[in-house]
């Protein structure tokens, strides 16, 4: 099936087709029509299957763009697979104007995030142990947060943020 039959916004098929992506992998076919519809969902399916782009496509779709506020988060068990997210976030909305999109995670200045954030970001990619930081420091607020994505929860539990999760 072809993304133009979900009704995206013509940005946003610009930015899949910038990507060369024009038909929806089976996790997408399944999750992407429920998801829009705002359904809550658990996917599971093979590192390649696009997942990815299962919930990054509503995100973007439903994100207030005049707003500069915290409107989504994507918990994710690393550095490297938030940036990675981030990127894709980053490719896909680069047709939809004044989306922003931040990484909060270990290794980089907790001040200089904190500043970014406070600039306003709409959808905030994240490592449980650097939530927990901003949490513990009051320097993040959830109350304009309408969509939590929890990406590779059996990693994060393994790596022991189960009690944190």
């Amino acid at each position: 099936m072809e993304f133009t039959k979900l009704q995206l916004s013509d940005a946003l098929l610009k930015g899949l087709k910038r990507q060369e992506i024009r038909t929806m992998t089976p996790v997408q076919q399944e999750a992407l029509p429920l998801v829009l519809k705002g359904k809550d969902i658990v996917a599971q399916a093979q590192t390649g299957s696009g997942k990815t782009l299962s919930f990054v496509i509503p995100i973007l779709e439903s994100v207030a763009k005049s707003k500069f506020s915290f409107q989504a988060l994507i918990l994710v068990p690393t550095r490297e697979l938030a940036k990675q997210i981030a990127d894709v976030i980053r490719i896909t909305a680069f047709a939809i104007p004044d989306i922003k999109v931040l990484t909060l995670i270990g290794g980089e200045p907790l001040s200089l995030q904190k500043e970014q954030l406070e600039r306003g970001a709409h959808i905030v990619v994240a490592t449980p142990g650097r939530v927990i930081d901003f949490i513990g420091k009051d320097m993040i607020r959830f109350d304009t947060v309408s969509q939590l994505v929890l990406d590779e929860a059996d990693k994060m539990l393994d790596m022991g943020f189960y009690d944190d999760i």
